[in-house]
């Protein structure tokens, strides 16, 4: 994780935001003492899938198109 001044990052702030942008966690200080620290984004899409799969290992997947045993009101 790479350190930058507020001075220094308010001077370049797009070059810091495409470092952030391509990978790299960056933090941004005052004096030393840390004061935010920015990271890329998350890809929804790949958070979505990776839920949709671990989801998937515990469904079950039965015949939704057969009756179950019982009279509907509906095949009468």
């Amino acid at each position: 994780m790479k350190n930058v001044s507020i001075s220094e990052f308010r001077a370049n702030l797009l070059k810091y935001l495409k470092i952030v942008q391509h990978g790299e966690q960056l933090n941004v200080t005052s004096k030393g003492t840390p004061l935010a620290t920015l990271t890329p984004p998350i890809s929804q899409h790949d958070t979505s899938r990776a839920k949709l799969k671990k989801l998937a290992k515990t469904a079950i997947i039965h015949d939704v198109l057969s009756p179950i045993g019982g009279s509907w009101e509906a095949m009468k």
